[in-house]
């Protein structure tokens, strides 16, 4: 293992990447350099689909998916040779017509007071001003992507009857659904044992950060109409959304969630701070350095956004990263990923007891190891007295009204025994529709299937007809307000 110190911190080139490790490139290949301008991020390799570039400050690291995985231009993971797009995918983002002005003031404590507000100078505050030991450390699991067989079953053995938080009730998760591929007789069975459903967008398509109203209104509302019509999701329910790629879309994205009565948005990423950073309402300026450069720029009162912090160890080994599955772990041992997540988690734990979010994409479990590294980590949490893992939406609404971890085992929001609002059961014996499909990029058409409880559509749903009637714009939304 070689070492290199960059701007202050040390950058590690690894001799072995994920499975199978970093791949000597042969001689008439060209060297990869990473794009200018687009950050820190996976990219495809031009030479093969089973390989991808993590690109860290300018330097190119090379990466090769686990056995039977291929790299996903579109979504930037390994996933299925059948979902997978191989790239490099071009783009052409659209024109910036908002002008990068900065509308929102920053934080004025005296004048934002919770429920209905809350924000600190540098983000770091905890709610109530309470003391970190008397503060309950919240862990947040979220989960981006269709749900299939895939990984369903994975999810199922995360959120074991034998997990519990301290009251007694079982630990819940937070699912930002995308369309294609998902399984909805799953997302109702979900729904049904109390996780949480948000959106993420029907296409997941690049450059939605540029788009206009119209656009986010078809993939957000799109969406959240899908669910309605296929899992039996009612609307008021879903409240929270994340965009794709964690690339928001500037105000016009949180014009839509303000008109569409969402709650929340979680598509901030934030770089690696020392102490990490609360949740907070957008009713002033945004407390931290904006990774995306795509963030609201004005005031959108109530609005809560919930930030990802950026996961790292102290000698940034595996890099840092939003998704956990993209940080890149050298060491596959269970009890070496289990230690990373360890001390990831005490950085919170042990200073301001933000929430700990633990966002993933499918390709986590693939990897035998570092599932089993995830299972140690929270049986190891669970040990701990003040640890709750709940869904975004019950966070919130502690965080509006914060009390003493000691105090919580009685709170009802966090209380399971009163299951109002929770879905039906999903039905025993779902329908499996086979639908023609063609995406607007491709010349012929395939196959899709849909499982759901409901009777299968006429053709597999889309934009602009979420119900699958067959007929192209069908869907009329209007704002709720």
């Amino acid at each position: 293992m070689t070492f290199y110190r960059t701007q202050g911190r040390c950058m590690i080139l690894l001799a072995v990447f994920l499975t199978v490790g970093s791949q000597q490139k042969k001689p008439d290949e060209k060297e990869f350099i990473c794009p200018e301008g687009a950050g820190n991020g996976n990219f495809a390799d031009p030479a093969t689909c089973r390989r991808f570039y993590q690109c860290v400050d300018g330097f190119p690291y090379l990466n090769r998916c686990p056995s039977g995985l291929y790299f996903d231009d579109i979504n930037k993971l390994c996933t299925f040779k059948n979902e997978a797009r191989c790239g490099p995918i071009s783009t052409t983002p659209a024109p910036i017509t908002e002008p990068p002005v900065d509308l929102a003031k920053k934080c004025d404590t005296s004048s934002c007071e919770l429920p209905y507000c809350f924000c600190s100078r540098d983000g770091t505050r905890i709610p109530g001003n309470l003391d970190p030991e008397d503060t309950p450390q919240i862990i947040l699991m979220t989960f981006d992507g269709a749900i299939n067989l895939n990984n369903f079953d994975h999810y199922q053995r995360v959120f074991t009857s034998d997990r519990k938080n301290p009251n007694g009730c079982p630990i819940r998760g937070t699912f930002f659904v995308a369309h294609e591929y998902s399984n909805y007789h799953m997302i109702e069975r979900l729904a049904h044992d109390g996780h949480e459903i948000g959106t993420e967008t029907i296409s997941l398509q690049q450059g939605l950060q540029d788009k206009g109203y119209e656009e986010w209104v078809g993939e957000m509302i799109g969406m959240r109409e899908i669910l309605r019509h296929f899992a039996n999701i009612s609307k008021s329910d879903v409240v929270g959304m994340r965009a794709p790629y964690l690339k928001p879309g500037r105000n016009t994205q949180y014009e839509v969630l303000e008109d569409f009565g969402y709650i929340y948005d979680s598509s901030v990423g934030i770089p690696p701070l020392k102490v990490p950073i609360w949740p907070y309402t957008l009713d002033y300026k945004i407390p931290h350095e904006c990774r995306s450069g795509t963030c609201p720029s004005r005031t959108f009162q109530g609005i809560w956004e919930v930030p990802l912090n950026a996961h790292y160890v102290e000698t940034y080994e595996g890099g840092h990263c939003p998704y956990l599955d993209q940080c890149v772990l050298h060491s596959h041992d269970p009890d070496e990923v289990f230690e990373w997540l360890q001390e990831d988690f005490n950085r919170y734990y042990l200073q301001n007891r933000a929430p700990y979010m633990m966002p993933f994409h499918t390709n986590w479990f693939q990897i035998k190891e570092l599932e089993r590294g995830l299972h140690k980590f929270l049986d190891w949490t669970k040990t701990l007295p003040d640890v709750w893992i709940v869904t975004i939406t019950q966070a919130l609404v502690w965080m509006t009204d914060p009390r003493s971890a000691k105090n919580l085992n009685t709170f009802d929001a966090w209380n399971c025994a009163k299951r109002q609002n929770i879905p039906p059961p999903a039905c025993n014996l779902p329908n499996s529709c086979a639908l023609s499909f063609r995406p607007p990029e491709a010349n012929v058409s395939s196959t899709r299937y849909l499982v759901t409880c409901r009777e299968c559509p006429v053709r597999y749903p889309w934009l602009g007809d979420s119900g699958g009637t067959g007929v192209d714009g069908t869907d009329v939304y209007n704002p709720e307000n």
